[in-house]
């Protein structure tokens, strides 16, 4: 058939979707449409019924994309809210989907000594092993059913953070994971003592080698400094009395058996801000327990927590009206998560921020594959796409909690907005969006399944994408970029030989990827 030739489309392809570079403004771009782009009235596909502006608001913040699949769920568990308190209660549904991924990499089943001697005897380097936990997170966040439970063990991890990456943390990295998994949903002063003194914890930040003789303050500074009140809320007496009162708690280097030496605990009288102990027995760990709960249950701690929640879930600089209301709920309900996250969601702070978080590498990897139905098997190779989007992920600057500092990756917008991770982010939707790779142990589909039937529409076909990809209704500016992405006029006739099915459909699909709506959640 004859495709009618570009007509005066300003401004160009580059200039609407290049609005996206600057990722921390993408709703204001949402919303900026050209002038020229008036002319372009966006159709309206039939479609599957969508989630309204504020489900969609809540489902995708707390989720790692919305999916035809997932809006399903929503609607099934009788919409949004109802949705999300049910998803609170995460042991109540069922994950056979992505509990079944465990099993694709047999090392993950180690740990200590046996993690230890894999890696020495080279059948099964650390580096090797960590790898796949990554790759295990990736792929547990594209299947399971308790999307809120994954994204609040993310967020969790960067708080209380242990890199993957190290020569001793590792034998136990996966096992701190499921510590935090089982925690994430539940009580913060339960997870903060479950968490010190996990043997990666212990070892990652030389606590296993503390001594009444030389205390080791590293775990008792970062203890202090960013898992509980925060920085200028304490003082050099308090990092070293923490230290003192840590001391016990140890990792046998010989066999990697976490345990508690009473001799080597430091005894004596101590105190940690208004928490004060006589310390006067050699069994030093229900001091410990006493001490972990004190600093959950502070005030700092409480406002802390607060505002992390509030940059991850509503805006970099969220405003201290609502902190201090979820600070206030966090000690009213004894450190319980859930009822902070009732109280956050509920907020008018929370539903006027659409548009105001930026996805971070690994929610945009996972996102993209989510959206774009990818399956993926179990590896076969070093080239199957279970290993190969690890790879993906890290040319957009990080990978799963590689972060080597101990204050964990970070949760604003602003990091994540530069051109580098623009343009990388565009490769990876090229990439994945077009089939071009991974293709080993995976399925893309083909061209032609994008199109619900022929012949449509070329702007109800965008419709339909828009519907699928962003779970919204396609925009004057969206449908303006489509046509010159794949040079067509909006009333364009696309049958199953036009040239968009027959080779251009991958432009199509990548034009709405790099949108704006895309990059946010």
């Amino acid at each position: 058939m004859t495709v009618a030739p570009p007509t005066t489309f300003e401004p160009s392809r580059r200039s609407v979707i290049g609005t996206a570079g600057v990722l921390g403004s993408a709703a204001a771009v949402a919303s900026a449409v050209p002038a020229a782009a008036a002319t372009y009235r966006p159709a309206r596909y039939r479609g599957n019924p969508l989630l309204s502006a504020s489900g969609r608001h809540l489902v995708g913040r707390f989720s790692y994309g919305i999916t035809p699949a997932l809006a399903r769920q929503v609607q099934q568990h009788g919409g949004p809210a109802k949705w999300f308190e049910w998803q609170l209660s995460p042991g109540r549904i069922a994950d056979r989907s992505a509990d079944a991924v465990l099993a694709w990499w047999p090392g993950l089943a180690f740990e200590g000594l046996e993690s230890w001697r894999r890696q020495i005897s080279g059948v099964e380097p650390g580096w090797v092993l960590m790898g796949h936990y990554q790759r295990w997170l990736l792929l547990r966040r594209m299947r399971t059913n308790r999307q809120v439970h994954e994204v609040m063990t993310e967020f969790w991890e960067h708080l209380l953070h242990v890199p993957a990456v190290g020569d001793n943390q590792f034998v136990y990295r996966k096992r701190y994971g499921d510590t935090i998994r089982r925690h994430a949903l539940g009580r913060f002063d339960e997870m903060l003592q479950a968490t010190t003194v996990e043997p990666s914890m212990l070892l990652f930040l030389d606590q296993a080698v503390s001594t009444k003789a030389h205390p080791n303050e590293n775990l008792a500074r970062e203890l202090l400094e960013l898992h509980t009140v925060g920085r200028g809320n304490h003082t050099e007496d308090d990092v070293k009395n923490v230290a003192r009162i840590l001391t016990g708690w140890m990792v046998e280097r010989s066999t990697w058996e976490p345990h508690y030496s009473k001799a080597d605990h430091w005894t004596g009288p101590v105190r940690v801000l208004d928490f004060s102990h006589a310390n006067a027995a050699s069994d030093g760990r229900a001091v410990t327990t006493e001490l972990l709960r004190y600093l959950a249950h502070h005030p700092a701690t409480a406002a802390r927590i607060a505002r992390r929640l509030a940059v991850k879930f509503v805006s970099d600089d969220p405003p201290q009206a609502l902190v201090d209301r979820l600070a206030a709920t966090y000690l009213d309900h004894g450190t319980a998560i859930a009822p902070v996250l009732r109280a956050l969601v509920a907020s008018a702070e929370f539903r006027a921020s659409v548009g105001q978080k930026v996805r971070d590498p690994g929610e945009d990897v996972v996102a993209t594959y989510r959206v774009l139905g990818v399956s993926i098997r179990a590896p076969r190779t070093e080239q199957s796409a279970a290993h190969a989007v690890l790879w993906q992920m890290g040319r957009l600057g990080t990978l799963p909690m590689s972060w080597p500092r101990p204050d964990g990756q970070p949760i604003s917008s602003a990091a994540w907005s530069s051109p580098s991770r623009l343009l990388n982010s565009m490769h990876l939707h090229l990439s994945v969006g077009s089939g071009w790779w991974p293709v080993q142990d995976a399925r893309h589909r083909k061209p032609a399944a994008w199109v619900p039937r022929f012949p449509m529409r070329f702007d109800l076909l965008v419709d339909h994408l828009s519907q699928v990809l962003l779970h919204r209704r396609s925009t004057a500016t969206l449908l303006q970029a489509c046509c010159e992405a794949v040079e067509v006029t909006p009333r364009t006739r696309i049958t199953r030989s036009h040239p968009v099915v027959a080779w251009k459909m991958n432009r199509l699909i990548v034009t709405i990827l790099d949108s704006p709506d895309h990059y946010t959640r």
